[in-house]
């Protein structure tokens, strides 16, 4: 009766053969952004002081350039699945693409250049 085949019905995919592996993956990606977004506000807290040289040392360090970047990657993917339903719920042409696409290239060029300048600092730059 308009509900899709029984084995899809079982298996809980919907006419675009994903199911609820979008919804799955938002979660987890939500569930690491409370966890690193803890840990961000919790170290940030714990510093001795927020001017330059304090934060830049302690973005040199392992322990926190590597949460930093596991942070910026969550974001950025969390960012590029949620915009990815408002495209796909609001937008219903060839328009489309184009914004896909867009939000493809605008999500993967902001996070390489956010973690660039975290691989940046923790190797080394100068000041």
């Amino acid at each position: 009766m308009g509900n899709g085949t029984s084995i899809g019905r079982v298996r809980g995919l919907g006419s675009a053969k994903e199911g609820a592996h979008h919804w799955w993956r938002q979660r987890l990606t939500a569930g690491s952004n409370l966890l690193l977004m803890l840990w961000f506000f919790i170290s940030i807290a714990r510093l001795t002081g927020y001017d330059h040289a304090t934060v830049y040392t302690w973005l040199r360090s392992t322990w926190v350039a590597v949460p930093m970047i596991l942070l910026i990657a969550s974001v950025f993917y969390h960012f590029r699945l949620g915009l990815q339903v408002v495209i796909e719920d609001y937008q219903h042409d060839q328009a489309r693409v184009a914004a896909m696409i867009l939000l493809n290239l605008f999500t993967v060029a902001t996070a390489a250049t956010a973690i660039f300048a975290i691989l940046k600092v923790a190797f080394g730059a100068p000041a």
